[in-house]
């Protein structure tokens, strides 16, 4: 690559080196031992805890270029207020004041989507790249990963300003990828509970207790450095990122990868937190059959 060309996102990409510390995370060579450690270790961690973090993935010299990209993404971001439970769901008045289902929570939070994200930016020929598609798949132990078909959620930066936060949630996809940009001057901790609820227990009782702020043994914390990259099983495991404080904006993006090609995301909670849908999300939606788990969306 030259100088005066930047690269642009690429799917065939297998060489990362300029981008990842390919010293630590050898992405290029599929059988080195250092890379073999790394994929058993997350393996373990994801099966344990549902996350894992591999820390100072990307080159210490690119920490700069990714944060001043994101930062001047970030200004194009669409920010939305709105008081949502951990399910996204409407308010029930017939079920108990108790449930978590009831108890809702102020969600401010910015994005900006795939569409808005240009070829040359680091974050989108991560995303893209062959080479990060197998990290990601052999640490979660599928056979194949795809990239969201969505085109606004496939690749998303996350901007948090000051005073915001995500309050307790649980991720749609049954895993998500991401890579903080950008350290808030304050706050901004990403919180879970490993593996709350699974496919056939809501856990309603402990769930709603952690909300309420009742219960905090369980609950972990992460302290998550830019260029760290965080796997993290979030359908299964309540998670929220506290408020933020001071001048500078927590940015975080996000690696949205399936395991199913022609994934979209739902239209309401598209619109909720993008602030528009497209046809392919509208005829998605037309065609959409009830997840098999059986869980709360």
């Amino acid at each position: 690559m030259s100088a005066t060309d930047p690269g642009l996102a690429d799917a065939e990409a297998l060489d990362l080196s300029d981008i990842v510390d390919t010293a630590r995370y050898p992405l290029h060579r599929p059988d080195d031992p250092a890379l073999l450690e790394t994929v058993e270790m997350a393996r373990a961690h994801l099966d344990r805890e549902g996350c894992v973090v591999l820390r100072g993935f990307l080159r210490q010299d690119r920490l700069e270029r990714v944060r001043a990209e994101s930062a001047r993404m970030a200004e194009t971001s669409f920010y939305n207020t709105r008081e949502v439970n951990a399910y996204f769901t409407a308010d029930d008045p017939e079920l108990p004041e108790e449930d978590p289902r009831r108890l809702f929570m102020t969600r401010t939070s910015g994005f900006v989507t795939r569409d808005m994200i240009t070829a040359d930016t680091l974050i989108h020929r991560l995303y893209v790249s062959r080479a990060m598609k197998s990290l990601v798949q052999r640490c979660l132990g599928e056979p194949r990963i795809y990239e969201y078909a969505d085109p606004y959620a496939g690749l998303v930066l996350n901007v948090l300003p000051d005073g915001t936060e995500q309050p307790w949630h649980y991720d749609t996809n049954e895993f998500i990828v991401t890579m903080m940009t950008q350290q808030p001057e304050s706050g901004g901790v990403f919180e879970y509970c490993p593996n709350i609820r699974n496919p056939q227990d809501e856990n309603y009782a402990e769930v709603g207790a952690v909300i309420r702020g009742e219960r905090t043994q369980g609950v972990k914390r992460l302290d998550l450095q830019p260029g760290d990259l965080q796997l993290f099983k979030g359908r299964f495991s309540l998670h929220r990122v506290t408020r933020v404080e001071g001048d500078t904006p927590r940015l975080t993006a996000i690696f949205a990868y399936s395991q199913a090609p022609d994934v979209v995301g739902r239209l309401e909670r598209t619109r909720q937190l993008y602030g528009r849908v497209s046809e392919q999300h509208m005829l998605a939606e037309e065609r959409r059959e009830a997840r098999a788990d059986g869980l709360i969306d």
